[in-house]
């Protein structure tokens, strides 16, 4: 099943868009997690921004501001642009501003530490179950018990149970939650959840509440059971080294019984919380205000504080300048955060010398691809030459990817990449099978492979984004195809093409009628660490699994196919991570796409703000921690 990926929160950077009894066996394992330090004193200083392992730059410190004791109270106000996806409703919400609020509102048995370290802050811990999951020694049973005392502010205040996280995940097929979510990585893995959203799905998106609700619970999931209130358990189709990192999406939050009385996404629906903030009015594209959720309690949760009172968010600035307002408000403490706009890019160097300004940063979100060329290679167009492997093998010499970091404000904030996985990512062995002069594109070499291949006066039409940085890479693109004797034709499309609307859903005959031969897109993880392969590769390059989908292309190897079902198979990270390998190696053979960079995102806060700690998971500072004076 495929799926389009979340929107990243920060549009100006141009990136697309777009888990049970306790085991009764000696033989039953607990999933490793990770501290939740808030520093990186474990760290040397390391001005690599680029590698999670060691990020630890000069300037961290200042920038998280979170020396004394944190204040309790105050309001910390948010500017943006844009709407929430789904009205944040957990089970729909498929963007990082969404998941970065949800952080204070919904809560999943694991989820993410706040944390200075990237590394551990890219790793699963308890959330609100008591262990990240007490797993069978065939790897197909995950146990998870509900910590006590964690309540929903429903009225009466009632608890949370695991029959709520077993509701949440099954909310995942609502016939209108799913196109905006995405159910395939629970109907993907655990037991009998396909045969329940297979009808589900097909349900009306018209149908009432009652109607759906008698659906819910008049079936069932095998793989999931609830023995008592405070136990879940989960039973996989297969072993599956990834299953806690798809737990700690907010896809599954615990949803209360109450949802079912509502249509979901129906404007006014009430948003319920188990998180220490609360939403008390939306006006849907307009505003959002969160107060501090009295039925929350600090002892129930390990990873998240109540420092706020309220939290402001304004939601409809608007037009190109959007950016720019935001950014001169927080300079003068008029905001505090940005929802989903980034430092104008005109504004960096400033940040970064003389001195680096305290209150900017540039953080690794690891595995991040953005933005890259794809070639539609079941183009009939030049005789079907981009069906050729000789063809593409030459055009990936074609660009000077160091001209495409300018783009997006250079070296500092960008790194040429020459594979699928880029660093921090699952699976990630540095290589490069085309390599050019400082990344500087090879148009002489390109020139030459394309003569022996037997083609001259190639024509290429490009289906190339109209906002943002899109443009200017379009004609990047079309100046480095010119130098080795390639002709680029450019036709703008809106953002959302690549959605359900456009590309995304291209079938093969329609790549077949040779509309458009390459497009640029941007790839973000659904999650970051060490066992993310699931989340890069087979989603954009695994024909079985994701044509028609985010395989724009419509690239298809039964190699790469096969080496990702045994990667999504394997017993062991260690394994999987060498599997994941050999399928990025697989790939970049047969040159289906040309990489150009992978990025930083850069952020910038009010000087009001302390304990601004990046949270890669939602590409955003992590609103469970900070105060603000």
């Amino acid at each position: 099943m495929g799926h389009l990926r979340r929107t990243r929160g920060l549009v100006g950077i141009g990136l697309c868009a777009v888990l049970v009894l306790a085991a009764c066996s000696s033989s039953a394992k607990k999933v490793s997690g990770g501290g939740t330090s808030n520093t990186a004193s474990t760290l040397p200083v390391s001005n690599n921004l680029f590698d999670p392992t060691t990020f630890n730059p000069s300037w961290l410190a200042t920038n998280v501001n979170g020396g004394g004791t944190p204040v309790t109270g105050g309001t910390l106000k948010i500017e943006g642009s844009t709407d929430f996806s789904a009205a944040l409703d957990p089970q729909g919400e498929y963007e990082t501003i969404g998941y970065n609020v949800e952080r204070v509102v919904d809560r999943q048995l694991v989820s993410y530490p706040t944390s200075t370290n990237i590394v551990t802050a890219d790793t699963v811990v308890a959330d609100a179950a008591t262990s990240t999951g007490t797993v069978s020694s065939d790897g197909l049973t995950y146990t998870f018990h509900i910590r006590p005392g964690i309540m929903w502010n429903t009225s009466p205040p009632r608890a949370v149970t695991s029959q709520d996280f077993e509701l949440g995940i099954e909310r995942n097929c609502d016939p209108t939650l799913y196109p905006n979510g995405n159910p395939a990585y629970y109907t993907a893995t655990i037991k009998g959840f396909a045969d329940f959203c297979s009808a589900f799905e097909k349900m009306s998106p018209t149908s009432s509440a009652a109607d759906r609700a008698a659906y819910i619970n008049g079936h069932s999931v095998s793989g999931i059971s609830t023995p008592d209130a405070s136990t879940i358990v989960f039973t996989l189709t297969s072993p599956a080294t990834d299953f806690v990192y798809i737990l700690a999406l907010p896809f599954a939050s615990a949803a209360p019984v109450e949802d079912l009385k509502y249509v979901p996404l129906t404007p006014g629906n009430p948003i319920y919380s188990d998180g220490p903030m609360a939403v008390t009015s939306y006006s849907v594209g307009h505003s959002m205000t969160l107060t501090d959720n009295a039925s929350w309690q600090q002892s129930t949760d390990p990873i998240r504080h109540q420092y706020l009172k309220e939290i402001d968010i304004k939601l409809d600035l608007s037009g190109a300048a959007a950016g720019t307002e935001v950014q001169q408000d927080m300079q003068a403490g008029t905001a505090d955060l940005s929802l989903n706009t980034p430092p104008p890019t005109a504004d960096i160097s400033g940040f970064e010398s003389p001195s680096w300004n305290p209150d900017f940063g540039a953080f690794p979100d690891p595995g991040i691809t953005n933005p890259y060329l794809v070639f539609n290679v079941q183009s009939p167009n030049n005789g079907g030459a981009l069906g050729n492997v000789a063809v593409r093998q030459a055009l990936e010499y074609a660009i000077d990817k160091s001209a495409i970091g300018k783009i997006y404000g250079g070296p500092s904030l960008n790194q040429p990449l020459n594979q699928v996985i880029a660093p921090g990512a699952e699976g990630y062995v540095a290589f490069n099978d085309y390599p050019t002069p400082n990344d500087q594109g090879d148009p002489a070499k390109c020139s030459s492979m394309l003569a022996a291949a037997g083609v001259h006066n190639l024509t290429l039409k490009d289906y190339y984004r109209d906002s943002g940085n899109h443009p200017a890479v379009f004609e990047e693109v079309q100046s480095d195809f010119k130098k080795c004797g390639v002709t680029v034709v450019g036709t703008p499309i809106p953002s959302g093409y690549y959605g359900s609307k456009g590309i995304g859903v291209t079938t093969p005959d329609g790549l077949k009628a040779g509309k458009w031969d390459i497009t640029e897109p941007g790839w973000v993880p659904d999650w970051f660490g060490p066992g993310n392969g699931r989340a890069i590769l087979p989603d954009l390059f695994d024909g079985a699994q994701n044509f028609p989908g985010s395989d724009w292309g419509g690239y298809d190897s039964s190699k790469v196919d096969a080496l990702v079902n045994q990667a999504l198979a394997a017993t062991s990270q260690s394994a999987a991570a060498a599997l994941w390998h050999q399928a990025d190696q697989a790939v970049m053979a047969d040159a289906p796409f040309v990489p150009f960079q992978t990025q930083l995102t850069p952020l910038y806060h009010s000087s009001r703000v302390h304990n601004a700690v990046f949270m890669p998971f939602c590409s955003l500072y992590d609103l469970a921690g900070i105060w603000v004076s």
